[in-house]
């Protein structure tokens, strides 16, 4: 996922794409993947990822970060994402105070698993902040979510985790996007 085109394109009157209240829907290469996030965030493509914000940076309190990775097409239901979060988070160079449980869940056919780190914050003064990963897996797309936030602000980073995790879908390929999905 390294070139990313933004397009927004008006939708026909019949369309069928629904947001949470509140929420505006990113999808991803024509539905590998698709998810809600605040409406009145800030997002910004990255060199291998998508970055939304909670308000244009440097202000921002709030980073959600996304990008993905299309995996060969097997079985992996034999490696369950929760064996694979030790080996995403191993190298964090931050000062890890303390890491939560590995949380797992389903959304669909959407494997989830994910967990909360508090660091000290080296460029912050030493502040505390938090960090979620997320692995979920469909299929042969396995996306990477992570969060970052302050403790204070962990009311709206949580409604916003759940909401993007609640609403994440992968591997369905939307035909024309002006209209979002047509059952035949």
């Amino acid at each position: 996922m390294a070139d990313w085109l933004k397009e927004e394109l008006t939708l026909r009157e019949d369309h069928t794409w629904r947001a949470k209240p509140g929420c505006k829907i990113f999808v991803a290469d024509r539905g590998a993947l698709r998810l809600d996030y605040p409406e009145d965030w800030v997002v910004i493509p990255g060199e291998n990822s998508i970055n939304f914000h909670d308000r244009q940076p440097p202000d921002d309190d709030i980073h959600m970060e996304v990008s993905i990775m299309r995996l060969p097409s097997i079985d992996w239901s034999g490696l369950p994402l929760r064996d694979l979060i030790p080996a995403a988070i191993q190298g964090d160079a931050r000062d890890i105070r303390w890491r939560g449980e590995i949380q797992e869940g389903r959304n669909g056919d959407v494997e989830i698993a994910w967990l909360e780190s508090m660091f000290i914050d080296r460029q912050q003064n030493e502040r505390e902040a938090r960090t979620r990963l997320c692995l979920a897996r469909s299929g042969n797309i396995q996306p990477i979510i992570t969060m970052e936030y302050w403790p204070e602000d962990m009311a709206r980073a949580t409604k916003a985790w759940d909401d993007a995790l609640g609403s994440l879908e992968l591997g369905m390929y939307i035909e024309d996007p002006t209209k979002g999905y047509t059952l035949h």
